[in-house]
């Protein structure tokens, strides 16, 4: 137990020694500051340069927050027309799938060579009408979608040229 009561009292008398130390640094003549007053166009200057720079990072500040904004909007149209795309392909699919089961129940009640060319002509000709009508719906789909993320690029572009213009 003495010993333990020993290395205590050395550390003590050594961190305050230490302290000591660092009290007398700030009187030590190598370490002093002289002390000399900013010229007042310094000042100026400094202070124009640190409003310059705030002024530039709010511009930045605003002008990504307007382009993360963009993006967001872009991907929810991108998310939306592509649903409807999606939608769109699953809906021919089942019309596609219907009419050909309806086909098939059709071929298997036919009577004749005769009538079984005719309802395969029939059917021919609708499913080819149909896709028609499919390509179309989903061309449209395509093309509204397509619109739709370059609106609001071309809106940011203007808005750019206009400030650019302003400036």
């Amino acid at each position: 137990m003495t010993t333990a009561k020993s290395t205590t009292t050395k550390s003590t008398s050594t961190s305050s020694s230490a302290s000591k130390a660092s009290a007398a640094m700030p009187n030590f003549e190598a370490f002093s500051m002289p002390k000399m007053e900013v010229p007042a166009a310094v000042r100026e200057l400094t202070e124009k340069g640190l409003h310059q720079s705030r002024e530039a990072y709010e511009k930045f500040k605003s002008a990504a927050e307007e382009a993360t904004d963009m993006i967001e909007d872009s991907y929810e149209t991108t998310r939306q027309g592509v649903m409807d795309i999606n939608l769109c392909a699953l809906e021919a699919a089942k019309a596609n799938t219907d009419a050909t089961y309806d086909f098939m129940k059709s071929m298997f009640g036919v009577k004749s060579v005769s009538e079984a060319i005719e309802l395969q002509t029939t059917f021919a000709r609708s499913q080819f009408d149909a896709l028609t009508k499919q390509t179309k719906d989903m061309q449209e789909l395509s093309s509204k979608l397509a619109s739709d993320l370059g609106e609001p690029v071309k809106d940011a572009f203007g808005k750019a040229f206009k400030d650019i213009k302003a400036a």
